[in-house]
Order: structure tokens, then sequence, then C-alpha cells
């Protein structure tokens, strides 16, 4: 029997050792040297003081600034410790519901905007967390936003193209524009603060 003991009390000290405390040390100095603005969250700061993080979305609602995608965690929008979508299909009638109710409050918003809406604006992404929007929403948006700021709308048009993020490598996933930068870049241009 010691025979037996020994030996998995040694592998389990030695994995212990390897997985619990030697490769997290090392991932995470790898990572402080390679990518610091990641490893320490991609914490945006105004004025010094820390706004939110550019790797997670943020709850707009005010007219005067342009909205994020749903959020399905829980138990609050955006929660990064609840990472996750609500896991409805297309079909699901809580799914159906939930966009219907999305679609009503972008109308009531912006009762004079009849462009289709971006579909990003009306559904939760998997992780619930994205801080980032498709141009098409951006767009869908300007004229509310620039109606609510007393704005030239191609001012907010200019805006949204100066932040907007090309695909990744040239070719994968679509445009975007990350919504914490934009609202920052429209308080800047009218002399608010958060």
């Amino acid at each position: 029997m010691s025979s037996t003991i020994r030996p998995a009390v040694v592998l389990f000290g030695a994995l212990t050792l390897i997985c619990g405390v030697l490769y997290p040390f090392a991932v995470t100095g790898i990572g402080a040297v390679a990518f610091p603005d990641q490893v320490g969250g991609s914490i945006v700061e105004v004025a010094g003081k820390p706004v939110g993080s550019a790797l997670i979305g943020q709850s707009f609602s005010s007219p005067q600034y342009f909205w994020g995608r749903p959020s399905a965690t829980g138990p609050m929008p955006n929660n990064g410790a609840g990472s996750g979508g609500s896991n409805f299909g297309a079909t699901n009638p809580a799914q159906i519901e939930a966009v219907k109710g999305r679609i009503e409050a972008l109308r009531a918003a912006d009762p004079a905007n009849t462009a289709p809406i971006p579909v990003d604006l009306v559904t939760a992404s998997a992780s619930g967390l994205d801080p980032e929007i498709s141009v098409a929403a951006a767009q869908y948006q300007a004229g509310r936003v620039a109606s609510a700021r007393h704005l030239d709308p191609a001012k907010v048009r200019g805006l949204i193209e100066a932040k907007r993020s090309g695909q990744v490598l040239g070719f994968f996933g679509e445009p975007r524009v990350n919504v914490l930068a934009l609202n920052l870049a429209l308080d800047a241009e009218t002399g608010r603060t958060r």
C-alpha cells in the first residue's frame, strides 16, 4: 500500500507546484510584460479617475449617449462576474418579447428615426459584456445623440468614424465602435464630465 501512496502524494505535490504555483506566476508575468494594459483590466481614466474598462460594456440609457449592446448577465447588466448570455433561441417567447421591448425603447427614444434597427442593438451577445457595437448601430443612434446634445449630426458622425475600429488583421470580424470611447469623446466635445 505504501508503494502506491508515496508516488501518488509526490505526484500530487509536484503537479500542485507546477500547475497551481509556477504556471500561474509564469503566465501572469509574461502577460504583465507583453500585454500590460490588458492584464491591468484596460481601465479607462478621465482626469485620473477610472470611468470603466475598454473591455467590458456599460449601460447607458440617457438619450445624449450612445447605447451599447443589451446584456443578459445577472443580477445586473454588464456584470463581469456573471458573464453569459440568456441562452434563449430565436423562437423562444421570452427572447421575442425582450427584442420587442428593446425595439419599442429605441423607437420611443427617437420616434423620427424610421431606419431599420441593427440587430446588435436588440439582442444580447453570448458573453453579455460587449463593449462595442457595429458601425451601423452607432450610425442609427447618431441623430438622437446629436439632437439631445444640440450638435450638428455631421459632427457626431465624424466622431463615430474617428472611433471606428477596423477588422482584426484586416479580415476577422466587422468594423466596430467602442461605446465608452465614443461617449467619452462626445463628453470631451461638449465639455461634459462623467
